[in-house]
């Protein structure tokens, strides 16, 4: 029986899609198959498929089963970085001549591959306002191959109406790639919704322990899954197995974390909106959010990121993030801590000077598991009660 077929319950799935028992010792668990080479029985004659582990990997195997179940996808593949598994994607999609739309709240990462790298290769983009489905239309021109959606936006939180530009995009005769990683499968699935591919940094949420460094990428399309494949082999940017192993430990806690993260961030928020200080808080789950209705609609829970603008301007947000002591100052985001950083001068100083430039007094957090209380007693004391 296939895994996609265990359960129609996410937990479940988690917990059992590609995790099938060793059938040499019994273990639950997928041993890391440390391996770059395999026996073959003959010339030609594959054991189980497997040949060098640059083309397929039983551990990274196991995890890409386990995140098409997860996304309701027809083939996942795991890549060493998100970005590796977008330099893929393009490369897969786009020839030179092409074009695509980017969100005008993409992450920094993101942003300087298209206008750095891929752009030396002859690829055009153009920047719109994914949350307004004519804003993207009006973008798209004859040459356009893909429109790119983040949402929850890296990091202003803005949200997508999934469906809505999935239509567009079909109607351009694009594919729509969507980022969920803010919201990982458990939150949102935009397969179910009219993607056609969703991007993840697993070393965010589905990792869920700053433990690892991954990505990867999952299409609604066998064909397509078959052509990224060839290009994942072919480059060479895959997932490690203790890589592999420790993402697919992450993956079975993911629903029991994201509503912990969910809880303590809708907390934060509404912490946050009644603090002095703050500005304006940027979180989905809050009512006056403007994409909080289309958040409702296609997401299960909001999130563990929340981001606020503070007053006193730059200075004065550096200056919060510096006080923290329970939220630690770093890049990245997903794990079990709760991290606070300034993205204007770290995870986005890439897009200053560009029609993405964030602003300069925008704070952003990561929250995480710990006791709410100890979170928000942390963020009134850097704010200054």
């Amino acid at each position: 029986m296939s895994d996609r077929h265990i359960s129609q319950h996410f937990e479940t799935l988690a917990i059992h899609a590609g995790n099938t028992a060793d059938p040499l010792t019994g273990a639950v668990v997928p041993p890391i198959y440390q391996v770059s080479t395999y026996k073959q029985d003959g010339v030609g004659g594959l054991r189980g498929g497997y040949e060098y582990s640059r083309s397929a990997n039983p551990t990274r195997t196991a995890l890409e089963e386990n995140l098409a179940a997860l996304e309701g996808g027809r083939r996942g593949l795991a890549f060493a970085s998100g970005l590796a598994a977008e330099d893929c994607l393009l490369r897969t999609l786009l020839s030179p001549g092409d074009h695509v739309v980017i969100p005008n709240d993409a992450y920094g990462g993101t942003f300087r591959l298209f206008a750095k790298v891929v752009a030396r290769w002859g690829v055009e983009w153009s920047v719109a306002d994914t949350s307004d489905p004519a804003a993207v239309r009006a973008a798209i021109t004859p040459k356009t191959k893909a429109v790119w959606v983040e949402t929850p936006s890296n990091p202003l939180l803005g949200i997508t109406d999934i469906a809505a530009v999935a239509q567009v995009a079909r109607d351009a005769g694009a594919r729509l790639v969507v980022d969920n990683t803010f919201a990982t499968p458990y939150l949102q699935q935009p397969l179910s919704l009219g993607a056609d591919v969703v991007v993840h940094s697993l070393t965010k949420y589905m990792g869920g322990h700053s433990d690892v460094v991954g990505g990867a990428l999952i299409t609604a399309d066998e064909t397509l899954g078959e052509e990224l494949a060839y290009h994942q082999n072919a480059m060479g940017a895959v997932a490690g197995p203790f890589d592999s192993w420790l993402v697919l430990r992450g993956t079975k806690t993911l629903s029991v974390r994201m509503d912990r993260h969910s809880e303590n961030a809708t907390k934060v928020a509404e912490m946050l909106g009644r603090h002095p200080r703050v500005t304006q808080v940027l979180y989905p789950g809050l009512p006056e959010h403007p994409g909080h209705e289309v958040a409702a609609k296609q997401m299960r829970a909001f999130g563990g990121m929340v981001s606020f603008r503070v007053e006193g301007g730059e200075e004065a947000a550096v200056e919060v993030c510096n006080r923290a002591q329970v939220f630690t100052l770093g890049e990245s985001l997903g794990g079990v801590e709760s991290l606070i950083e300034h993205p204007g001068r770290m995870t986005h100083a890439s897009v200053a000077g560009s029609a993405l430039e964030v602003p300069a007094d925008l704070v952003r957090l990561s929250v995480g598991i710990e006791n709410v209380d100890d979170l928000l007693e942390d963020l009134q004391q850097a704010l200054g009660k």
